[in-house]
């Protein structure tokens, strides 16, 4: 490929050779003659095989959350048996919107160079990166080769975190309480749950002696798992209901809720408008796949909200159903979440007020008529997590007062 330093010489090239037709100076046409001679031997020179480069890039780390660091390492390695020339990579990101250009000095063989860079973490996405391609120049720079020396990665960003109040623990008709989670099993009780083989540090009290007798090696009784909390996170998606800005902030509410719930101990799910439902569950595993969706949720046309409503009120939901919506949602599909208390435990509404995402909207009161639900409201004066913390405190308050 032919550089822009190149293409300027053949212009210059042809200029030489029109001006010496036109005046009939021979040292003209030499000049241009020479000047595209030049040209034609880079390109030769460019098309020569390169240097055999190993070139590895690693992600420390490839998830993040917004906001925190993420950092890029390549190590490039001579693996010809000859001294490389000055080469240039270049690292793309977001398909191309930005990059990354390093100039590589010349490397003896099996020498290897380092370099780094930070990748941006400001906002949520699953990012591209890549293809990763080494670019190779003749020394005169009138040519160059491009070709790729390592593929594509993704960066996942997981949306920005905020410390808030985890979900009160409830009590309810929970008939599948724990029964996905079978590695936490209670320290203390009676009720008989499982065998396993004896590890060192294991009570030889609940040592169960007639397998022990059986199987000639010493196992371990485990007791009933304790009843364990449930937390379902149902979050608006419809393009109807949102702009891009009252999305995000949506987003990093509902993932706040399910990290702070989950580090309490609680199964937690989530469900979205447009259908999509994890399922209940505590595994680290199980809550990076929540995270890895809301990373990647976007607007949609898909509108499922009464199909989704009409889930939530079947057998083994339980326990506490958090709902963010915006200002921009009728009453009527607010006043049809409320109902779903008879079968949850404690109902959230979190409403983000227009003033919360759009500077320019006056401040106003969303009032809702469910008495027993605890509603958020969000707008420009008070963040989400201010909100919800102030919420949970004056509850948990009330509480304390109504068992003094």
């Amino acid at each position: 490929m032919i550089t822009g330093r190149g293409w300027t010489l053949l212009i210059g090239a042809a200029v030489l050779w029109v001006a010496g037709r036109a005046l009939g100076a021979l040292d003209l046409y030499v000049l241009g003659t020479g000047a595209a001679a030049l040209v034609g031997f880079a390109v030769a020179l460019a098309r020569l095989p390169g240097p055999r480069l190993d070139i590895r890039r690693e992600l420390h780390p490839p998830r993040v959350y917004a906001g925190t660091e993420s950092r890029v390492e390549l190590i490039v390695r001579n693996a010809g048996s000859r001294r490389t020339s000055v080469f240039g990579l270049r690292d793309p990101f977001d398909g191309g919107r930005r990059q990354a250009k390093f100039l590589v000095s010349p490397l003896a063989p099996a020498e290897s160079a380092r370099a780094a860079y930070r990748l941006p973490t400001d906002r949520r996405g699953i990012f591209s990166l890549g293809p990763l391609e080494a670019n190779i120049t003749d020394p005169f720079g009138l040519a160059a080769r491009t070709f790729r020396v390592a593929p594509a990665s993704e960066l996942t960003v997981y949306p920005r975190i905020d410390s808030v109040a985890a979900l009160p623990h409830t009590r309810g008709d929970d008939p599948l309480s724990g029964a996905d989670h079978p590695t936490g099993v209670a320290l203390s009780g009676e009720d008989f749950y499982a065998l396993r083989a004896y590890e060192v540090g294991d009570d030889l009290r609940r040592v169960h002696w007639p397998s022990t007798a059986r199987l000639d090696e010493l196992m371990i009784r485990q007791n009933e798992m304790p009843w364990q909390a449930r937390v379902t996170v149902l979050l608006d998606v419809r393009q109807r209901a949102h702009s891009g800005e009252s999305l995000e902030l949506a987003v990093s509410a509902a993932a706040s809720v399910v990290a702070a719930c989950w580090q309490r101990g609680s199964l937690v799910r989530l469900v979205t408008t447009d259908g999509v439902d994890s399922g209940y569950g505590a595994q680290h595993a199980h809550v990076e796949a929540i995270m890895e969706t809301l990373a990647s949720v976007g607007l949609t046309r898909d509108d499922r909200l009464s199909a989704v409503l009409g889930n939530l009120t079947r057998p083994g939901n339980a326990g506490g159903l958090v709902a963010l919506f915006t200002s921009e949602a009728p009453n009527s599909e607010v006043q049809n979440i409320a109902r779903l208390q008879f079968r949850f435990a404690s109902l959230t509404v979190v409403m983000f007020e227009r003033s919360s995402y759009d500077l320019g909207a006056p401040a106003g009161r969303r009032r809702t008529q469910a008495v027993s639900t605890t509603f958020v409201r969000v707008d420009g004066a008070q963040p989400f997590a201010t909100s919800w913390n102030q919420a949970f405190s004056a509850r948990a308050a009330a509480g304390s007062r109504g068992f003094g």
